[in-house]
């Protein structure tokens, strides 16, 4: 398939992309460059200064919200692709009304308990609805333990036991890896 046969297919579908911090930003613009048609981003937190070690935004828009930043970013990448966005903190009450008509959703999340709840939430409402998950990225080197794995309609990228601390810091090569390995999982979920 060449890359305007992908970029037929791709403008067709809609993601969802819960997040737009280290994983939501990279991982949402990997997705506008091969030319995903609709993504849907939802947060509720500004661009500061510790973000820009790993984020997808620039120092002229710290202060500004996530959500409007990087749909400023992709609308400069690839203006074709429809971008919704939702200044919101993504909770079990509205996070399947924003993402229900997604073809698959990105988890993008830091808290380990949001992940919970986005997982839980969506195999008891929108179990057949693919999610992939970031889990396992902080720290530096050890690039070979970055792994894929399935389990039923969840897609799971990284290497599952990083935890971010104060002394494993995510920082912008790992989570960069995993941001464009959900990417490319989105790719193949979508491209059969």
């Amino acid at each position: 398939m060449n890359f305007a046969e992908i970029k037929s297919k791709l403008k067709n579908y809609t993601v969802g992309i819960a997040g737009a911090g280290g994983l939501g930003s990279n991982c949402a613009i990997a997705l506008a460059r091969v030319g995903v048609g609709k993504i849907i981003i939802a947060d509720f937190d500004v661009v500061n200064e510790t973000n820009l070690n790993r984020q997808y935004f620039f120092r002229d828009q710290l202060g500004q919200k996530k959500v409007a930043a990087l749909k400023e970013n992709i609308k400069r990448i690839n203006p074709e692709v429809e971008i919704i966005t939702h200044d919101i903190k993504l909770t079990e009450d509205n996070i399947v009304n924003i993402y229900k008509d997604c073809n698959v959703l990105v988890e993008a999340f830091d808290l380990a308990e949001m992940k919970k709840m986005l997982v839980e939430t969506f195999i008891s409402e929108l179990p057949d609805m693919p999610v992939v998950l970031g889990l396992g990225m902080a720290g530096f080197g050890k690039s070979n333990l970055i792994k894929f794995r399935q389990s039923e309609n969840l897609y799971i990228c990284g290497d599952e036991e990083s935890e971010v601390s104060e002394n494993n810091p995510p920082l912008a090569p790992r989570v960069g890896i995993v941001a464009n390995m959900q990417a490319n999982t989105v790719l193949e979920i979508l491209l059969k």
